[in-house]
């Protein structure tokens, strides 16, 4: 019976440490859930998000919270840093926009000399971050261009945040979804005037999609609708509005 005991009591700590390397998202998916709606933006439903009554209570500030003190060296898998990741990136853009409230752009948080993206934005593990060693010297090197639909700048021509958070388990359905979304979306993708326009974010990141074959291979293997005369330009303006209020 004591050994029974002990092998019960052994199991249930095994899980228990197992069950802590993941990150608890339970606060963020009831942020998602409650703060995040559809709306018509520009003829095309945006997720817009609530960020005057984000402000206003304490579970946003219990989602940085859960970010910051998550200990870093759990995430042992590429599936899990990348989940994490793309996570705290679109919650410290979020953080940015509301501690700086009230802002018309996220842009207009930083200036030339000082864009935001370049600004402390939070902390992970024992350091304070900036966006962009977020998503530059963190999530660019691990070679996966779908982040670049899964990133919210808090913008309208950023692809929308998705409705839940991402996870290990899921992730590789969740990127395919965020790709798939933004280039059925008048923000990511139209034919217009003998070709097709997408998004700045070919242009600005076409390196992250060279070695998969390129820009226009990449696009169509998404889109296998459009038609193969037409040249791709990655030319389509890009809305820094904010995309919420």
């Amino acid at each position: 019976m004591v050994m029974r005991c002990l092998l019960l009591m052994s199991i249930g700590l095994f899980s228990f440490i197992s069950e802590a390397d993941s990150p608890d998202w339970s606060n963020y998916a009831k942020l998602l859930g409650h703060y995040v709606v559809k709306k018509n933006v520009n003829n095309h439903q945006q997720h817009w998000v609530s960020y005057s009554k984000l402000r206003q209570g304490s579970l946003f500030y219990n989602v940085v919270r859960d970010i910051q003190y998550f200990p870093l060296h759990r995430l042992h898998t590429r599936e899990e840093k990348l989940a994490f990741y793309i996570n705290a990136y679109n919650i410290l853009a979020m953080k940015m926009v509301i501690e700086h409230w009230p802002v018309d752009s996220i842009k207009d948080i930083g200036y030339f000399f000082s864009p935001v993206w370049e600004k402390p934005a939070g902390r992970l593990g024992r350091k304070i971050v900036s966006l962009d060693e977020v998503e530059h010297k963190i999530l660019r090197p691990m070679k996966e261009p779908r982040i670049h639909f899964a990133l919210v700048c808090a913008s309208i021509g950023c692809p929308d945040l998705l409705q839940e958070p991402f996870t290990a388990e899921k992730l590789d359905q969740q990127l395919d979804h965020q790709v798939t979304h933004y280039l059925n979306s008048n923000k990511g993708l139209v034919i217009k005037s003998g070709y097709i326009r997408v998004s700045k974010i070919f242009h600005w990141f076409a390196k992250d999609f060279k070695a998969q074959g390129g820009v226009d291979k990449w696009i169509r293997r998404y889109r296998r609708d459009l038609p193969l005369n037409l040249p791709i330009k990655a030319d389509l303006p890009y809305d820094w509005s904010l995309n919420g209020q």
